[in-house]
């Protein structure tokens, strides 16, 4: 008999070779019948995997990050069944889930697929997944495998099995497809009922641009129809928020080949939004103690050395900057820590000075490669809101609540209201990952976790994904379109004052080491501007955008009136224009409300003789003709809201 021991603490006895599927028809059939994999002691394998040891399982269903992977995971491998099968003499590379779905990578030979094709691969799919054929799992022999793709003349999955060992290997086989595969997989091809192919990309093999190209298909898939309508509208929507459209139609950022990819230029409506988010920022951190410093953007090549960074993003960097000076190299800054670091060494510290808070909105740069450039997401030049805190180590706890609530004051303010805090730990079973003493660490992780809970935070606890020097807390939050983003981070450091080797005089009148928090809630400045284009929709909130207020006069003859509202607004700290137009007032209404204006004052004799405006509301149409004072304490009142 085995011991099963479920996620709820509960434990159950089996017959030695019991599947977790097993387990779940003996909880019950209804749940039997949404096993897609199981996790046991944290893998996921396949439900139908005989089960030989006392174990701890979770039985992954399509609501669960594994169970999705694993369906995708099948799916990629259902369509490269229907492609072999429509395209005779396909050879197959790789085919794995990405985070929507799955691709695969295929040499179609002498054939050729254009979107065109999509559907009718689609339709060979949803026939063969009707024929609900089990996935079965094959332990192979390396002489076997090879034969096997020989035959096949597959070279892709013959220099695949070069860096596998024998007694390592399995294939995969569902109806008439056979792959090469370590699995997971879900229990049968009928549990795919819903399927779209969504795009064809090329792509080189290994990703060696001096290698074969391959044709990349992707897709997803869903367990019912509605759940795939539902998806497709989510991508329509997404498409109409994208940061990169509404970035244009807004005036915001914009590219150019000649300055380089991936280095934005903001146009004066962005840079004003920008600069209203960082003075957003400043207020709250000159509130909570935090002192602005400035640094370069380059330094020293030493610098990067001593803080380990030109190890770790050395191959992601520009390539150095030499001067006439023999030897001497600098390198665009990859972070803003290292500078931080020499500012906290240039002074004496005691531990009455502590703790220390350095702030800065530090523009970094990484060479990232040109195929992963997208938008302001992904660029090679940001700023981020860096702020690095040296504390005692007594001084950890508090420090990380204080900058908890900076995080979810920022939150709240934008409404980024659905999320939940990770913390991130060590790997119990691999201690040689991490440095520092294990007394540092347990100090370092009891912390964070105390003060997350204090916080009443949404939290889970995630083993192994600590960074090398120190515990973390990162928060993860869902956009309007319920898309997961990675917001603000929050890093306990043991790791760079001991390489900077920075000091501070304790109450005992000894040297000690300090503990150094990184923060960041924004990330980068490029990055958050992007996904909170994309949550809004392009309309701001209030405070924050750039034009409040448009002043459309009905004709020319009010256009005098329309800069006396204007001046009057300015004199109020209320950013608006005058659309002096000679055009109908109906199309300067449909042109400000597409361009996401909050507020249409309209001006004509009326409103002239009596010093009124007739307001009208983006997306909600007239409110009612108000004189202009009452007009800027109702927006007044508006922002405070907004802010508080």
């Amino acid at each position: 008999m085995i011991a099963v021991t479920l996620p709820d603490g509960s434990i159950r006895e089996y017959e030695n070779g019991t599947s977790a599927l097993d387990v779940a028809r003996s909880i019950s059939e209804g749940l039997a019948r949404n096993v897609l994999a199981a996790e046991i002691n944290g893998e996921v394998v396949d439900a139908m995997r005989p089960i030989e040891n006392d174990v701890n399982l979770s039985l992954l269903t399509w609501n669960d990050a594994g169970g999705k992977s694993t369906m995708w995971h099948s799916s990629a491998h259902l369509m490269a069944e229907a492609i072999e099968d429509l395209y005779p003499g396909t050879k197959l590379a790789i085919g794995p889930p990405i985070e929507n779905g799955f691709y695969y990578d295929i040499d179609l030979g002498e054939h050729h697929i254009t979107d065109a094709d999509l559907p009718k691969i689609e339709k060979k799919m949803t026939e063969l997944a009707r024929q609900k054929n089990e996935y079965v799992r094959q332990e192979i022999s390396k002489a076997d495998a090879i034969a096997y793709f020989k035959e096949k003349g597959d070279e892709y999955k013959l220099e695949l099995l070069e860096d596998l060992e024998d007694g390592t290997i399995t294939f995969y086989t569902q109806g008439n497809f056979t792959d090469l595969c370590r699995g997971p997989h879900i229990p049968n091809t009928g549990f795919i009922k819903a399927i779209k192919l969504t795009s064809i990309a090329g792509a080189y093999w290994k990703g060696d641009e001096n290698r074969q190209q391959l044709t990349r298909i992707y897709g997803i898939t869903f367990p019912k129809a509605k759940e795939l309508k539902e998806y497709l509208e989510m991508i329509e929507e997404a498409k109409k928020r994208d940061h990169r459209k509404l970035g244009k139609e807004l005036g915001l950022f914009t590219f150019s080949q000649r300055v380089g990819q991936g280095l934005p230029l903001w146009l004066p409506k962005g840079a004003a939004l920008r600069e209203r988010l960082e003075n957003f920022l400043k207020r709250a951190q000159r509130q909570a103690g935090y002192e602005p410093v400035i640094t370069p953007h380059i330094g020293h090549k030493d610098l990067y050395e001593t803080s380990g960074h030109y190890a770790k993003y050395g191959e992601d960097s520009f390539r150095p900057i030499t001067t006439p000076h023999e030897g001497e190299e600098f390198l665009l800054k990859p972070m803003n820590c290292p500078h931080h670091c020499e500012i906290f060494k240039a002074s004496p510290k005691s531990y009455k000075d502590l703790p220390v808070r350095y702030a800065e909105f530090g523009t970094v740069y990484r060479y990232e490669q040109s195929g992963e450039l997208h938008g302001l997401t992904r660029v090679r030049g940001f700023t981020q809101d860096d702020a690095h805190l040296f504390c005692t180590p007594e001084q950890v706890k508090d420090e990380f609540k204080k900058v908890i609530d900076l995080v979810l004051y920022i939150f709240k303010t934008l409404k980024f209201e659905n999320f939940r805090a990770q913390v991130s730990l060590r790997d119990p079973n691999n201690p040689d990952k991490y440095i520092g003493s294990d007394e540092n660490w347990e100090k370092a992780e009891r912390a964070i976790i105390e003060a997350t809970e204090e916080k009443g935070l949404d939290s889970v606890i995630e083993y192994g994904e600590a960074a090398f020097y120190g515990p973390k807390l990162d928060f993860m939050v869902k956009d309007a379109l319920n898309r997961d983003w990675q917001l603000g981070t929050i890093q306990v450091d043991y790791n760079l004052p001991e390489r900077f080797e920075l000091e501070y005089t304790g109450a005992d009148n000894e040297k000690h080491r300090p503990v150094m928090i990184h923060r960041a809630p924004f990330g980068s400045m490029e990055r958050f501007v992007a996904v909170l284009i994309e949550h809004c929709g392009g309309k701001f909130p209030l405070w924050l955008t750039t034009e409040q207020v448009a002043i459309l006069p009905i004709s020319e003859k009010h256009n005098e009136y329309a800069e006396k509202v204007l001046n009057y607004l300015n004199n109020s700290d209320i950013r608006g224009f005058v659309d002096d137009r000679n055009e109908k007032i109906g199309k300067k209404i449909r042109d400000n409300e597409l361009n996401k204006i909050p507020f249409m004052l309209i001006v004509g004799e009326k409103e002239e003789a009596e010093n009124a405006v007739s307001v009208r509301k983006q997306g909600d149409g007239d409110t009612g003709t108000i004189p202009i004072e009452e007009f800027v304490q109702f927006i007044n009142k508006e922002i405070e809201k907004e802010l508080h």
